[in-house]
């Protein structure tokens, strides 16, 4: 009788071998529960419910975003958009004696559907930004290819980063934005497939981008070198769209703090350490929530730079936006995430450049837009710095390449460098980590930055001393260019090295 059950579960086992090689490698990525397809009359997410006239058919793309077959009309959205009774905005000038903010009470809680990424708004009358004729008015009829996004306004400033305990970063933990919280409905003309990434939410292109494409076996399995920050807190950092279509510094005043960052340091921070922390050597099942995520990121940005969308504002308001359109189209095997248009410009490209720097240094950093254009200033010795030249250095040593750092060791492990497409930011981020100084006599009576060698997150500093001595050779993308002014238009302009 033994013999016959052991022969039994023999068969039995063989029988689920063969079944599971017949059905070819993994394509289903196990996820948070998703609502089923079904007929709804309403949906809700973080706090904003969107009602239509009649059942439609909806449901959840794996990120947890819902779409709606349509066209439909949405006859309600809570919380309510429209003018607030009373602003009691404490709304305070920053340190540059400014602030896109003011008083106003013509809108809260506003709808969009973004075609285009610019200059303008209408989630909340209080920025600057906000246009009237950029608000949803209800009933709105949905057609199919477009994305409405909607928003919760804060009703106090200042507020919590994410949550008073989640922000990491103590002078981050507090910010002044109007807007709480934003959700994206996505119209479609059909139900998506059951593993389908949420389109981008800007244009009226609505590609269909599967997890079940994901190239899994890009992904390096480096040790992990220091303390690893919670997996819990950056899939939750990464879980919500992030509002990214405003061409200003005033999204810093704007964009939702319980979705996102404000500043771009802390979003190209906050990306760098996700980069990492998805190229680490631990289970499938740890990271796969962190890289959907992530993924889902380049596709948004992917689909803002396609409708205009470029990122080169200020010191460091811009930073952090390529790497996540580059790792989406290397992870989901898409080439044409990463063809982008020329005006497609980001802050870790327009900042570094080849040139003869004042201690010899040949690889330097400019300021492009902050008040008016910039100048480069690295050239020109300490002395002959004038005003702009010295908050240029400002920004140098506390907004960039701090940020930078994580990103570039992840693109070098996926051998993205030539995908990158511009060598100048690699070379930088050696000049900023590199431990010896090659120029201490050349410096004369001005020491190194002390912020040089290292970063802000004490993780990516380890993972950068763990790992990129032993980083895979590869292919530079040569070619090199530099983003310069001439007359009052910039533009690429050749650098060789």
């Amino acid at each position: 009788m033994t013999k016959k059950i052991n022969v039994l579960l023999l068969l039995l086992v063989l029988l689920a071998f063969s079944a599971h090689k017949a059905a070819g490698p993994e394509k289903q990525i196990p996820q948070s529960p998703l609502a089923a397809a079904a007929l709804r009359q309403e949906v809700s997410q973080y706090g904003i419910t969107w009602t239509f006239d009649k059942p439609a058919r909806t449901g959840q793309f794996i990120t947890g975003d819902w779409w709606v077959v349509g066209p439909v009309r949405v006859v309600k959205i809570t919380p309510e958009p429209g003018p607030a009774k009373l602003d009691t905005s404490a709304i305070k000038i920053n340190h540059w004696n400014d602030t896109s903010l003011k008083q106003d009470t013509t809108m809260r809680n506003g709808s969009m559907v973004v075609l285009k990424a610019g200059y303008s708004q209408g989630y909340d009358s209080r920025s600057g930004s906000f246009r009237k004729s950029d608000a949803v008015v209800l009933p709105l009829d949905l057609a199919p290819n477009r994305s409405l996004i909607s928003s919760v306004s804060n009703t106090v400033l200042p507020v919590d980063h994410f949550n008073k305990d989640l922000m990491p970063w103590e002078k981050e933990k507090k910010s002044q934005v109007v807007m709480k919280a934003a959700a994206v409905l996505t119209c479609l003309d059909r139900e998506p497939p059951a593993d389908a990434f949420r389109p981008p939410y800007a244009g009226t292109e609505k590609p269909i981008f599967r997890a079940r494409d994901i190239q899994w076996e890009l992904l390096p399995k480096l040790k992990p070198a220091g303390e690893v920050p919670s997996w819990e807190a950056f899939e939750r950092y990464f879980q919500r769209p992030w509002i990214d279509h405003i061409l200003s510094w005033s999204q810093q005043e704007l964009v939702p703090n319980e979705n996102q960052p404000n500043y771009g340091r802390e979003y190209a921070r906050l990306v760098s350490i996700a980069s990492l922390m998805v190229q680490l050597d631990v289970p499938r099942q740890r990271k796969e929530k962190l890289t959907i995520e992530l993924i889902q990121r380049g596709i948004d940005l992917y689909g803002l730079a396609m409708v205009g969308g470029y990122w080169n504002e200020g010191g460091g308001h811009s930073s952090g936006r390529k790497w996540p359109i580059l790792f989406a189209s290397m992870m989901l095997d898409k080439a044409e995430i990463a063809q982008l248009p020329e005006t497609a410009v980001f802050h870790e490209d327009t900042q570094t450049y080849y040139g003869k720097g004042w201690f010899g240094q040949d690889v330097l950093w400019q300021m492009i837009i902050h008040h008016g254009n910039r100048t480069p200033y690295e050239e020109k010795v300490p002395e002959q710095w004038e005003k702009w030249d010295k908050t240029s250095e400002g920004y140098r040593t506390c907004c960039n390449a701090q940020a930078w750092v994580g990103t570039a060791l992840a693109a070098r492990y996926m051998k993205a460098i030539k995908l990158w497409n511009h060598d100048a930011h690699f070379d930088y981020i050696e000049r900023w980590m590199r431990e010896d100084d090659p120029y201490a006599s050349a410096r004369g009576t001005h020491p190194r930055p002390k912020a040089e060698t290292t970063t802000y997150d004490p993780f990516v500093t380890a993972m950068w001393r763990a790992h990129r001595p032993q980083a895979p050779a590869q292919e530079m993308a040569g070619s090199p260019c530099k983003w310069f002014l001439q007359g009052k238009k910039w533009g690429w302009v050749p650098n060789p090295k």
